[in-house]
């Protein structure tokens, strides 16, 4: 008996033994399979995500790097594999998500506190306990626009600060970010790359960070995920450890030059083939 996984056809086989990540796991890739119109993008695709960490994802046009992170976030479903938190199922996991298009991530008619407020009252939080998780978010980002008014009312870098601290309000075990800088103009690129560092080094949450821009995924990462093109596969995971806080200064360190450097070199490859 064969079976058909969207595209083409697979001999039955026993399933095989679920191998763990190595200690410090966190997020746990095993045989992701994933067809688009009976095309592979990805097949087999193995990944460790470590804990406590910053993960950039970069890679060629097409390669699949929000499909990845939607993947793992459960917003696109797999044709084959399992994916594991510590563990444990995605239904089992509290997760964040930062969208890339923050004027379609807010609800428009809830004013900008009760869309931030809304994962807390949906986990069913008392009216004390969310007020004082708001006003942990609020000095943590040092908010200074009025959060009463509706998103439509904000500007660019507001709504997208307000859809992290949306995201970060339950206290996430991992937080995906879509490019989430994409849409915004560069001062408040800057300001909220800085309250990410921030957050990441108050709370120690496994971030995964997809970017179109290479100055800013080496930045933030702790590790590069470099991609291949589709078929996808993993070309290289290059290690970035310079100390936190990173500041301007970190852009002209011999080691952030370096990593930037081969995470280019990499890539071209990649595109070349």
């Amino acid at each position: 008996m064969n079976t058909v996984v969207n595209g083409p056809v697979y001999a039955d086989v026993p399933a095989p033994v679920f191998k763990p990540g190595p200690e410090g796991t966190h997020i746990t890739i095993r045989g992701m399979t994933k067809y688009f119109a009976g095309w592979p993008l990805y097949e087999n695709f193995d990944l460790d995500i470590p804990k406590g960490k910053i993960v950039s994802v970069f890679g060629p046009n097409g390669c699949g790097k929000s499909t990845l992170i939607n993947m793992i976030a459960g917003l696109i479903p797999i044709d084959a594999g399992e994916i594991l938190f510590d563990g444990k199922s995605l239904k089992d996991t509290k997760i964040g998500y930062v969208f890339q298009n923050y004027r379609e991530a807010m609800f428009p008619w809830m004013r900008t506190i009760d869309n931030i407020a809304y994962p807390l009252k949906l986990e069913g939080r008392s009216k004390a306990e969310v007020d004082r998780r708001m006003a942990e978010l609020v000095a943590s980002f040092d908010v200074k626009f009025d959060l009463n008014r509706y998103p439509y009312e904000l500007s660019g870098g507001q709504q997208q600060t307000a859809s992290i601290m949306r995201a970060l309000a339950p206290g996430p075990e991992v937080l995906f970010l879509d490019e989430p800088f994409s849409a915004l103009d560069f001062e408040m690129t800057l300001f909220i790359r800085e309250k990410l560092q921030e957050v990441f080094m108050q709370t120690g949450t496994t971030m995964l960070l997809v970017s179109h821009d290479l100055e800013e995924a080496v930045y933030l990462a702790d590790q590069v995920l470099l991609l291949t093109k589709r078929p996808t596969r993993v070309a290289e995971i290059l290690r970035y450890e310079d100390p936190r806080p990173r500041t301007v200064a970190t852009l002209s360190d011999p080691s952030f030059i370096a990593t930037k450097k081969l995470s280019l070199e990499i890539f071209q490859r990649e595109v070349r083939r």
